[in-house]
């Protein structure tokens, strides 16, 4: 039986690095598992107003998440905390109150960033809100992948091997802790 985990990146942009380790876990991914990366940059911005209504965006990707048996979030970070459109993401998932599509699913966190300490603060951020959300979070191991400007090749593929051998081995971990919530 096949199990899926989905991929939500908070970089929106091409090429993205978050993006470009979200490919690396897909194309590589653990045995049993069919990995999906969601999409979110065309999800319109979360409004209170439409929560009584049907907004084909909003059902579709609440209808997307709660198909997951997981969900793995790889996040840059931007100014300190998570993009908007991630933050975005969590709140129409989570909406309307009572009906959260996160609540009691598996979740791991990946940041990175070109910067040394590798997403730290959008990484905490991050959890904050995914305990709010009671997405059953993997505590440890930890990621956060720093100068990630230097891991990736010209078409955009992983190639350092260090930091494969971190995202198997955290992949490895993640599927421990799928197993143990299930």
């Amino acid at each position: 039986m096949s199990r899926t985990i989905g991929i939500v990146s908070g970089s929106l942009r091409k090429n993205s690095y978050s993006g470009n380790l979200a490919n690396y876990i897909k194309d590589n991914a653990p045995a049993g598992f069919e990995v999906k990366i969601l999409e979110i940059g065309d999800l319109p911005l979360y409004n209170q107003d439409y929560d009584g209504e049907e907004v084909k965006a909003y059902t579709d990707f609440r209808n997307e998440v709660k198909a997951l048996d997981a969900v793995l979030f790889i996040t840059p970070e931007h100014n300190r905390s998570i993009p908007a459109a991630l933050k975005n993401a969590l709140d129409i998932g989570s909406r309307p109150y009572g009906h959260s599509v996160w609540s009691g699913k598996p979740g791991a966190v990946i940041s990175q960033s070109p910067g040394a300490i590798g997403g730290f603060g959008a990484n905490h951020h991050l959890r904050q809100v995914l305990a709010f959300l009671n997405v059953l979070t993997l505590a440890q191991p930890e990621a956060y992948i720093g100068s990630s400007y230097t891991l990736f090749d010209e078409n955009g593929a992983l190639s350092n091997e260090d930091t494969k051998k971190f995202l198997d081995g955290f992949m490895a971990a993640f599927v421990a802790w799928i197993d143990k919530t299930a």
